[in-house]
């Protein structure tokens, strides 16, 4: 089976959800009418991931200027029990494509915020989400952290979906929850630009034979608005130079890595690959040892159908 993928490598309009869906209702139209059947979107795509932000905090202090920040941030985030997730179910419908997107998310439950890979069906509208079980660094401070319950995977008419979130793609065991569902299309939003990323990638690829789509943000910091330049002064130009990539199951770069500009990679997977590239060497198969080893992760969910597929 043939799958035709995108990957959009570009910028938010910072901290403006409203604009920023627009901006992705608009990529998302012009790459379905290329016969697109999956688009993915970076992290924190909608309202935009903050780099370079401290959000006025140190060890013992923090500031009324940053606390305002961080409810900037907050209010810019995306509800998935509201009219956002309306909004982006109709997108993924009218346009008869599945997406998987990074955003910032809120929840009407608590002020905490999390770091979300939504998956959207074309027909059954939102999949699932996997939130961020670690936020790398600093990024605690603006992201909680979610349990088990968040390492979702899919079966759809395109294959088995599923995937992590930046460096989560450095946790071992993370990874091989993926593995052990039998995700075909593994996909790793990311913040991550450094050149060594896509070593990563292909590792990954190489490690569950499966195709991995690492997508990331095209930015640079004159493209923050004016009332947060400040902010980030002492960042150089090229704050997030992108790096986005398509691996094949046996390692190979099938499109980019694409730096130092905005643009999509599209490119056409051939399930039957993965099974290829299975002959000598399969994670879960006749390379685990289960005589040796015995893994499991406490409260990961059971593959999800999309039933209407």
């Amino acid at each position: 089976m043939q799958v035709k993928v995108c990957l959009i490598q570009d910028s938010p309009v910072f901290f403006d959800k409203e604009k920023t869906i627009d901006k992705l209702e608009t990529l998302t139209a012009k790459y379905a009418a290329q016969g697109c059947e999956l688009i993915v979107f970076p992290e924190s795509f909608i309202p935009g991931y903050p780099r370079g932000f401290n959000f006025g905090a140190t060890i013992g202090r923090r500031t009324t200027e940053g606390r305002a920040l961080y409810a900037d941030y907050y209010n810019n985030s995306i509800d998935l029990q509201g009219d956002d997730r309306k909004r982006l179910e109709e997108l993924a419908a009218s346009q008869n494509i599945y997406m998987v997107i990074g955003v910032t998310e809120k929840q009407e439950t608590n002020g905490s915020l999390y770091c979300s890979m939504v998956y959207i069906s074309p027909t059954q509208g939102l999949l699932g989400v996997h939130r961020k079980i670690k936020p790398t660094g600093t990024e605690r401070l603006i992201w909680a952290e979610a349990g088990a319950e968040a390492m979702v995977t899919f079966k759809t008419k395109i294959g088995k979906l599923g995937g992590l979130i930046c460096w989560e793609n450095y946790m071992p065991l993370a990874r091989m929850a993926m593995y052990q569902k039998g995700v075909e299309i593994y996909i790793a939003p990311t913040a991550d630009s450094r050149p060594e990323w896509t070593a990563s990638m292909q590792h990954i690829a190489l490690e569950g034979r499966c195709f991995v789509l690492g997508c990331n943000q095209y930015y640079t910091k004159s493209m923050y608005p004016e009332k947060y330049q400040s902010l980030v002064e002492k960042e150089q130009e090229d704050i997030c130079p992108g790096g986005s990539i398509i691996v094949s199951p046996l390692g190979k770069v099938i499109a980019g890595p694409l730096f130092g500009e905005s643009g999509a990679l599209v490119a056409t997977l051939d399930l039957d690959e993965i099974n290829q590239s299975k002959l000598d060497f399969d994670v879960i198969g006749h390379y685990a040892r289960n005589d040796m080893f015995d893994f499991k992760v406490n409260g990961q969910p059971e593959i999800q159908e999309d039933s209407k597929s």
